[in-house]
């Protein structure tokens, strides 16, 4: 990684601090993040719908399952922030075999439950680490900071849930006072009202994609932001920015 070429200022901090940074990080760079991530999320929200006569929950899991090959393409655009580089879609769809094809059976199998995974995942993604290499590379990654990444993880985790639950729960603020007992039914027993019960699968997955849409921006950023907190404890990152500044 070229450190000289780096927009933000590096120095050690605190594993908390730098999920702060990476928060920063999606704020600033708001408009390239959802104008790429937007798209593919909605191309994959919607073919997980068609599948929701299979089961109403089905399209639910088909979104939550590939959120780690989703946020591939929100790493690649991170990754291309922190040196201050906008990114468009056309700049996505160029790279999209070294952003969609990389690794993908390891992301959605063996590695999908993963506590750590926004931290570990650049080390693949960005990297290229395979094999021993990579296991020999996370594992010093994670040392004295596998509380920290899986604290993120649970964060974020709670943090949909809450988010999930409080769209749903909107239908229920909104319905007029004399029929708020009938939107309980169709929460709590949607099977009771069968002309209902497709609405319902339709509103809990939209509101599910709503939540990733929102939401997994910062959490990959996080994991990124502790990911490079991470390096420039290790390789001195913030010793060398310095000394090429000094000497420019």
């Amino acid at each position: 990684m070229r450190v000289d070429g780096l927009a933000i200022v590096l120095r050690p901090r605190s594993q908390s601090e730098a999920c702060d940074l990476g928060l920063a990080l999606v704020r600033s760079q708001a408009a390239s993040i959802w104008r790429c991530f937007a798209p593919v999320l909605l191309a994959v929200a919607v073919l997980a719908m068609c599948t929701v006569d299979l089961g109403g929950s089905v399209p639910i899991l088909i979104l939550f399952w590939l959120k780690p090959w989703l946020d591939r393409s929100l790493l690649f655009v991170m990754s291309r922030a922190v040196f201050g580089e906008a990114t468009r879609w056309t700049d996505l769809w160029r790279a999209r075999r070294q952003v969609f094809g990389g690794q993908f059976l390891r992301t959605l199998l063996w590695r999908r439950f993963s506590p750590w995974r926004a931290y570990t995942q650049p080390i693949e993604q960005l990297e290229g680490q395979r094999g021993g290499a990579r296991r020999k590379r996370a594992k010093l990654m994670l040392h004295d900071n596998r509380g920290a990444a899986v604290a993120l993880q649970t964060a974020f985790a709670h943090a949909e849930a809450v988010l999930g639950y409080a769209l749903i729960a909107l239908l229920w603020w909104f319905t007029p006072e004399n029929r708020s007992d009938g939107v309980l039914d169709w929460f709590f027993r949607p099977e009771a009202h069968e002309a209902g019960r497709l609405g319902f699968d339709i509103a809990a997955a939209s509101a599910y994609a709503l939540v990733v849409l929102f939401l997994e921006p910062f959490y990959v950023a996080a994991g990124f932001a502790m990911y490079l907190n991470r390096r420039v404890v290790l390789e001195a990152w913030d010793i060398e920015q310095e000394f090429r500044r000094a000497f420019t």
